[in-house]
Formats: structure tokens, C-alpha cells, sequence
């Protein structure tokens, strides 16, 4: 991850931001003595004030993490900075990023039957307690356009049958491209995607799932807990990859539960972790606070 390509939204940085403007930069690489002082120096040379920095060096891995979220001394934009940093991040071989602190990240929301996920990211984001823009929403089902248009945003249904996947895949894949989408959210999402999307769409899409998985799959998960006597109800938020609801985890939820609550009390209980674990892994792709690392994740909060 490099920032040789500007990010999709950035289109207007090159006009110089006011002295003060705000950005935010992740990186990774091997570990080695130096790297900090070599983000610091650039960020001295170029009048640069440290908000907040978080850094962690995995030991087994040899490998460094950072976030520096800085704000400049003098007008500069989003890729005079980029150009710069570029040869400190070739120094040490880093995978980086960097980008303006704030900027609302283009999210398209993938959706089924299950609207709670759903509706809790269209309230977030309305009120701007997520830094998105939700650009579209996509359905196999009609069930929540009319939800969705209130908010004025673009719903599109996209029927799936296995004899259609292909080219429902491909329509997906198109809006992406229209609507220069950064992450695709599955906010309860039904449909299982093919490995050839899954790898289009390698970090850039993000599930959520009860954690009851793998214990009790396929239909009414809370039942068949309630008839094993669960004591917990968790859901995990992960990026997609060809294992079935097991890529890298970003979030996690778990509520006490016991005897008293029937099949309906763990349903609501299980909507209510689902939707926080989905809103903190959008709102931490978004702040640019996840670095993925083979199969884990690091979150920089």
C-alpha cells in the first residue's frame, strides 16, 4: 500500500491546504532501529506538529507498525507530502499511506433482509459521527429501498441466483468502479462471494457475522443457542477472503447473557452486537487505523 495513487475523494488536493490542515499517516515494515527518527525527522523538516502517534513492534514477526495523525506549520498539500515521503518510505521498504485527517472515505453497503446494521450505519454517518460517505447501497432484495432513498442515497437492486452470480458479481464490481467506492461494507449481507471477487476485493470489504460461527450455522443461530444454554452473544467484524467468515478480525463484541433470555431477547441482543462491532471496524478502516498482517490485524487506537 503506497501512496503513489491518490485516493479516490483526494481529487482537489492539489490546492494548498491553510497552515494547520490536519493529516494522518500509517505505515509498516521490517523493524529496524531508525524508523522512528526518520518519520520525525520529515515531519520537523517540513514544520509538522504531532497530534497523536501509535506505534507497536511485533516481536515474532520482526515487523513495525505506526499511525502519526500531525498537522503542518505552513500551507502544503495532500501530495507534496506524498512526494516527499516517499523516499524515507523507500529507505525502509514501507507499505504506507497518507492522507488528509477527516476526509469521509466513499463506502458502498451491501444489504439483505437484516436492516439493523444497515440502518445504524445510515444514522451514523448522516449525523457525521463516522468519517463516510455512504455513495450507494446495493440489495439482492427491495425490502429497504424506500429506507435508503429517504436518506437520499443511491439503492440498487442486484437480484442473485446461482445461474446470474456471475453477472451480478459484475455489476458490483462496475458500481464500484462508478462510484470510485473504497470499501465495500456487508451489513448482513446473504450472499457468499466468488474467490475471483473476493480477491478484487482483497481489504476493501468488510462482513459482519454473529460469533456463534462455527458452533451453529445455517438458519436461526439464536435458536439453536438458546437451546444449548448460551452464556455469551458475540459477533465479529472481518475482512472478506476465500474462508468463509474466517479473514482477518477487526472487531469484536461480546454481551453476558443467561436462562431468562428467550430465543427473541438473544436476537436483539445479537443486533446490538452486530452493530457495534460493524461501526467500529468501519470507523477504523476509515481513520486509517487498521494495517493488516497476514492473517491479523493491528488497530492503532
Amino acid at each position: 500500500m503506497t501512496a503513489g495513487t491518490a485516493s479516490a475523494g483526494s481529487a482537489a488536493g492539489d490546492r494548498p491546504e491553510a497552515a494547520g490542515a490536519e493529516f494522518v499517516l500509517t505505515l509498516d515494515c521490517r523493524e529496524s532501529p531508525g524508523i522512528v527518527h526518520s518519520v520525525s525527522k520529515f515531519l520537523l523538516d517540513h514544520g509538522c506538529n504531532i497530534i497523536d502517534i501509535k506505534q507497536f513492534g511485533d516481536r515474532q514477526e520482526e515487523h513495525f507498525f505506526m499511525r502519526v495523525h500531525f498537522s503542518t506549520g505552513s500551507a502544503a498539500t495532500v501530495e507534496e507530502l506524498q512526494r516527499d515521503f516517499t523516499p524515507v518510505a523507500a529507505e525502509w521498504d514501507m507499505n504506507w499511506r497518507l492522507e488528509r485527517h477527516g476526509r469521509k472515505l466513499r463506502i458502498l453497503v451491501m444489504v439483505s433482509k437484516y436492516s439493523h446494521c444497515l440502518n445504524d450505519l445510515l444514522f451514523r454517518a448522516r449525523i457525521g459521527e463516522l468519517p463516510v460517505e455512504i455513495v450507494a447501497v446495493v440489495s439482492n432484495h427491495r425490502d429497504h429501498e424506500d429506507l435508503v432513498t429517504w436518506h437520499g442515497i443511491p439503492f440498487h437492486h442486484v437480484p442473485v441466483r446461482q445461474e446470474t452470480k456471475p453477472e451480478a458479481e459484475a455489476k458490483l464490481l462496475d458500481l464500484v468502479e462508478t462510484y470510485k467506492v473504497e470499501l465495500v461494507v456487508l451489513a448482513r449481507y446473504m450472499q457468499v462471494f466468488s474467490d475471483s471477487l473476493t480477491a478484487r476485493l482483497a481489504g476493501k470489504a468488510i462482513n459482519i457475522h454473529h460469533s456463534f460461527l462455527p458452533s451453529f450455522k445455517g438458519a436461526k443461530p439464536y435458536h439453536q443457542a438458546y437451546d444449548r444454554g448460551v452464556k455469551t452473544v458475540g459477533a465479529t467484524a472481518h475482512y472478506v477472503n476465500s474462508e468463509l467468515d474466517e479473514g482477518p478480525i477487526i472487531s469484536q463484541q461480546v454481551i453476558e447473557v443467561d436462562h431468562t433470555y428467550t430465543p427473541a431477547d438473544l436476537v436483539a441482543v445479537g443486533r446490538d452486537a452486530e452493530c457495534k462491532a460493524l461501526t467500529n471496524a468501519v470507523r477504523w478502516h476509515a481513520e486509517g487505523r487498521i494495517i493488516l498482517s497476514g492473517n491479523r490485524t493491528v488497530i492503532l487506537r
